[in-house]
């Protein structure tokens, strides 16, 4: 049996870490693809008491990713990509969900489309209901009709193609029995109202306001049907005092956390995948029983994207 070693929050993983391959009962620090993954070894002593259910998720191979343009303030096309370590990260990615049970979909990558690995982008999927993607840029428009043909080879209950811009679950987060929806930067307000329609739930407004969040999911992360975290500068006032009310109880992080991509991650209901950078929200999330899992994901940040911008999840039915 592998030795283990613990990984502590606030020290650099070592590089010498052996292989250990089940990730079903996290502990210590694991390799995959290359790639360290470090996982705390238990939730902290908080009294709630969590449980992860079993989910299903989309993503798309990093096959045609590069940075060879700028649509967010994250992209500089002028440093060249590690592609390398681009597809090492996202196969740690992938390999981290399976280890923990979850089932991993894969749609098929398209030449000329770099941020179709961004797969969360690409529609909302609510009781097998899918509501397609119509994005705001030109460089991205195309990936919408590919999302939509795999949600209906997929035989969902319904794939809806939208009248709106709206970016998917970058600006559409389902908590419990509502959708925090994003505006400001790319979905527009008027997608909103569409949504509610289709999927038959109430919709919060959230405005952000800092360009480096310019999708929802980069600055609110869902942890569970009633607790989310959040940066709260990257919000407007009236979209702080929304989040306030809704949820009162809510984790908040700093500015330097959310550089970090701490809140593009993903959840459930007990291990939270972030990034492997975000050393202080993990001790937070261990705090409050959570299993914090951090992979890296610097070299597919370029793109202006960490775990959860890779990561559609497909909601069922019921």
């Amino acid at each position: 049996m592998a030795r283990t070693k613990s990984c502590q929050t606030d020290d650099p993983c070592p590089s010498d870490v052996p292989v250990i391959p089940r990730l079903s009962r996290p502990r210590g620090l694991r390799r995959r693809a290359g790639i360290l993954v470090c996982v705390d070894a238990a939730p902290g002593d908080s009294t709630v008491s969590r449980r992860a259910s079993a989910r299903r998720y989309l993503m798309c191979p990093p096959e045609y990713f590069d940075v060879t343009y700028a649509i967010n303030p994250w992209m500089r096309p002028e440093v060249p990509t590690d592609l390398a370590r681009v597809h090492a990260q996202w196969e740690a990615l992938r390999a981290v969900y399976l280890g923990l049970g979850h089932q991993v979909e894969l749609v098929e990558p398209v030449p000329g489309l770099p941020d179709m690995v961004y797969a969360a982008n690409g529609g909302l999927v609510v009781d097998d209901v899918a509501v397609g993607a119509r994005f705001r840029y030109p460089q991205r428009r195309a990936e919408a009709d590919h999302y939509l043909d795999w949600f209906r080879g997929a035989g969902m209950r319904r794939v809806h193609a939208p009248s709106y811009v709206n970016e998917g679950e970058g600006d559409f987060l389902p908590v419990g029995g509502v959708v925090l929806a994003g505006t400001g930067f790319r979905t527009e307000p008027r997608a909103h109202a569409e949504v509610a329609g289709v999927l038959g739930r109430r919709v919060l407004t959230l405005e952000l306001v800092d360009p480096r969040f310019y999708h929802l999911d980069t600055a609110l992360c869902v942890l569970t049907e009633d607790l989310v975290a959040y940066y709260p500068a990257a919000f407007s006032a009236r979209s702080n005092a929304l989040l306030q009310e809704t949820f009162p109880g809510a984790l908040t992080v700093s500015e330097r956390e959310a550089v970090a991509f701490a809140l593009n991650a993903v959840s459930d209901g007990l291990h939270v995948v972030i990034s492997a950078d975000a050393v202080g929200f993990a001790s937070t999330l261990r705090d409050h029983g959570f299993i914090p899992v951090g992979v890296a994901t610097d070299e597919i940040r370029r793109g202006g994207g960490g775990a959860k911008c890779c990561t559609l999840e497909l909601r069922p039915a019921g």
